[in-house]
């Protein structure tokens, strides 16, 4: 049977062959998983859902599993835009091009200082999942939100898995490195560097959960294809659920920022992972567009993160898909095994949910 026949088989009811295996695996690995249908309509559809499957062709034969290459931190940098110059890392003048020249120069010119204490002791992961233990890595992507800062010159950066946003950063190689010795030189903890001489702000990502749709046209026009589509059906199902569904990042310049409300507290590390435990309660999704991540042949392409410091990849993904990703994952915090890619810190032992501590 090919991996089609066996989506399908899912679909229909029972986990064969390799299916089955992904299951297993991933519940060994203390993953939270579910046994659910991903598709929560008939086939042929029956609820109106658009459907891009005549417009592109999706490779439904390849293992999706361990096509996601394995990273510490994604930052998402605030264009504005929906598409971008193929490789935004290579763009002139732009934050991402800066960003990697100065994380390039970093890994470079040192000692990789990576935190690996108990990693040995650790199961196994399946294919396509790892920890931030396991790379230095950065993915830089550029997202769909808009800047907040009031200078047309800085950017606003979302960064993850740490749920965290920097304001005020300077589109220059300055900036740059202002930015990688805040908060992505790999010694640092999720707050980042706690004493600091540079003027970002920083705050927490006020939402229970963040869902990434690669829009990256230029790059290939099945992901611009499939996520606009897969925008609005997230919007529909979440809104049906009682979530509130955002497509532009909140202005967070009129509250206090993490440098000013934790310098008061006696533990800041402490206040700020209660301060991530409470937000699974606000019931409230941000929805961004993002360059490339790799894998588009699996278009449509969904990365799912939570407060707790996971990220769930999403391949294959069609509309029929998201009323069940929106029960299961977004809402129930547990992973579906046909579409998955692969994922970070996903490992939760004793936990049932991606959102459990």
């Amino acid at each position: 049977m090919s991996v089609l026949g066996k989506f399908k088989a899912f679909i229909a009811g029972y986990l064969p062959g390799d299916i089955q295996k992904v299951y297993d695996d991933l519940n060994a690995a203390d993953v939270p998983v579910t046994e659910a249908d991903c598709r929560s309509c008939a086939d042929p559809c029956d609820q109106d859902h658009d459907d891009y499957a005549s417009k592109m062709t999706v490779d439904m034969d390849s293992d999706m599993r361990g096509s996601v290459k394995p990273y510490r931190r994604q930052v998402i940098i605030s264009t504005g835009k929906t598409d971008w110059d193929k490789e935004v890392t290579e763009a002139d003048g732009t934050l991402a091009a800066f960003l990697r020249n100065a994380d390039e120069r970093h890994r470079s010119g040192g000692k990789q200082i990576l935190d690996d204490s108990g990693r040995a002791a650790q199961k196994p992961l399946p294919a396509g999942l790892f920890e931030q233990s396991d790379t230095r890595r950065v993915s830089i992507l550029n997202g769909s939100h808009k800047s907040f800062s009031e200078d047309p010159t800085q950017e606003t950066v979302i960064i993850l898995p740490d749920f965290k946003v920097v304001a005020d950063v300077p589109r220059s190689l300055a900036g740059a490195e202002m930015l990688w010795t805040a908060t992505l030189n790999p010694s640092y903890g999720r707050l980042g560097a706690q004493s600091r001489p540079d003027s970002l702000k920083s705050w927490v990502l006020p939402y229970s959960c963040v869902i990434l749709l690669c829009s990256h046209k230029r790059r290939d026009k099945r992901c611009a294809i499939a996520a606009p589509i897969l925008e609005k059906t997230f919007i529909e199902y979440l809104e049906n659920e009682g979530w509130e569904a955002h497509t532009e990042l909140e202005d967070l310049s009129g509250s206090p920022s993490l440098e000013a409300s934790l310098n008061i507290d006696l533990d800041p590390e402490t206040a700020f992972e209660t301060r991530l435990k409470a937000l699974r309660d606000e019931r409230k999704v941000l929805i961004l567009r993002n360059s490339h991540i790799g894998g588009h042949k699996f278009a449509g392409n969904v990365i799912i993160y939570t407060p707790r410091g996971a990220s769930v990849w999403y391949g294959r993904v069609t509309p029929h898909d998201v009323h069940s990703i929106v029960k299961n994952t977004v809402i129930a915090g547990q992973v579906l095994p046909p579409i998955l890619r692969g994922g970070l810190n996903l490992g939760r032992p004793g936990c049932k949910t991606l959102y459990d501590w």
